[in-house]
């Protein structure tokens, strides 16, 4: 157990002070089983979907995956570690590198992004339901769209349901998420594994993707275009878990050992990420044998599926994998910032209901309605600003500080991490020109900007490694050059 020593009562309480032995209960089954309940959702059913459609052929869709998530698993476990070794939050860490007031920065940066992708997954969550329904009554909830919305009563409705549904896990604090993860582990994998089942005996094998591809895409593939599609997509499939890869100490707070945090994060992400990716393909591939068409939202397919048992299973199962996913991965970062901001007044209940808030307001429905606005402005957009926070915490606490940190200095603003005023210069700075790069390439990719010069839109295209060397770089200069 870490002590903190005389620490500021306005920078501590019980849900971001270091964990205690008895509370180091995750062990490498828990950490694999966290990883497999998050990974398994709809966005990384159809993740390899938008490769394909953009010109990849099946193999080459997975195995950008698979890459993408093996590059991310690397800052993922150097992250997690001071979270084991000290017992702190994310936004907790972030003060040694950012200062006390400057953690703000990066931790409210990674909050919104959650609360974005808890929007997101509500609403595959929520779509499900009003899928699965109007099977059930025949189509009665289908209606007009409400004009400011741009969906139908119903979907909205379903929507807000799932949403209800989440708050009351969120009531039961975060050893309850352990639960949920290692009940929904084994269950999810079942499931995903008889999907796979289903298609290969509905349609006598897995279609003609695996030999024509072109059937899969209106027009055919676009031929000869793998690279200009690779590396975009590379940059989204690290983008996808760069979230994660700054607020894991959220999660190694609670492990054992490195040992459990390391083994847990390589069994659980990568492998679970690209079978459920392959899963995803191959079932979609069977969906043209069954239906005549390529099916890749698996919300549609289970509508498509019919049956009062299939329904109530597929049902269960999908608020499940959407429920560990989003409690998981977009409620417990969020909660622990918003109780940074403000640790007399916020606690983990407060903090998820905020994140809740915010997620409806985002109209997630409205993000995700486009390949394009999900792959290019979404993920990408983001990870040009959680590459340069990940290589700043990576850079200070291995290279700086050689993993050794004064925790008790974290809890006060007389410490050694107050630098001017609580803000580290070094690290805004740096965060600052590492964005820059890519702002053009972001503006272009949102529609706020017609044209820009072919360079910015070639970095924008790297975005997160740009942006995680520039920071990485600039920050350790800086820090050896001030610290001397």
């Amino acid at each position: 157990m870490v002590e903190v020593a005389n620490p500021d009562p306005g920078l501590i309480n019980d849900d971001i002070r270091p964990t205690t032995k008895a509370e180091r209960t995750w062990t490498v089954g828990a950490m694999a089983s966290l990883w497999v309940g998050m990974v398994v959702c709809v966005p990384t059913y159809t993740l390899a979907a938008s490769m394909i459609k953009d010109g990849m052929n099946w193999w080459q869709a997975v195995g950008t995956v698979m890459l993408g998530n093996v590059i991310v698993l690397v800052p993922m476990v150097l992250n997690g570690h001071p979270g084991t070794k000290y017992g702190i939050p994310f936004p907790v860490l972030a003060r040694a590198s950012w200062g006390i007031q400057g953690a703000h920065i990066p931790s409210v940066a990674r909050a919104l992004v959650a609360c974005g992708w808890f929007g997101i997954q509500t609403w595959f969550g929520g779509f499900a339901i009003y899928q699965l329904l109007n099977v059930l009554t025949s189509g009665g909830l289908q209606g007009a769209d409400i004009a400011f919305l741009g969906i139908n009563g119903g979907e909205f409705a379903c929507f807000l349901v799932f949403w209800a549904i989440q708050l009351v896990v969120v009531y039961k604090g975060v050893e309850s998420i352990r639960l949920l993860e290692q009940f929904a582990a084994p269950f999810l994998i079942a499931m995903g594994l008889a999907l796979l089942g289903w298609a290969y005996v509905k349609a006598e094998g897995f279609g003609p993707m695996l030999s024509t591809p072109s059937a899969f895409v209106d027009g055919g593939p676009k031929q000869g275009q793998f690279w200009s599609v690779f590396f975009p997509s590379l940059t989204a499939m690290v983008g996808f878990w760069a979230t994660l890869s700054l607020n894991i100490p959220d999660f190694t707070r609670y492990a054992k050992t490195q040992r459990d945090q390391v083994l847990g994060q390589l069994i659980g992400l990568p492998t679970t990420m690209t079978l459920f990716a392959f899963i995803g393909v191959a079932v979609t591939s069977a969906t043209v044998v069954i239906f005549g068409e390529a099916v890749w939202d698996p919300t549609v397919l289970l509508g498509k599926m019919g049956g009062g048992f299939a329904v109530a299973v597929s049902l269960f199962a999908l608020s499940i994998a959407t429920l560990s996913t989003n409690i998981a991965a977009n409620v417990v970062s969020p909660a622990n910032v918003f109780i940074n901001l403000a640790p007399k007044r916020i606690n983990f209940r407060l903090g998820g209901l905020i994140t809740a808030g915010l997620g409806v307001a985002i109209f997630p429905w409205k993000l995700i309605e486009s390949t394009g606005n999900y792959i290019f402005t979404w993920l990408i957009g983001y990870s040009a600003l959680l590459g340069p926070i990940g290589a700043i915490l990576i850079i200070d606490y291995f290279l700086i500080r050689r993993t050794e940190l004064d925790v008790s200095g974290l809890y006060r603003k007389d410490g050694p991490y107050w630098y001017r005023n609580g803000f580290n210069p070094v690290a805004i700075g740096a965060f600052v020109l590492a964005v820059l790069p890519n702002l053009p390439g972001f503006l272009k990719a949102a529609g706020a900007m017609d044209d820009v010069a072919p360079i910015f839109t070639t970095i924008y295209t790297y975005a997160w490694f740009v942006g995680f060397l520039i920071a990485g770089v600039l920050y350790y200069l800086g820090m050896k050059v001030t610290r001397r």
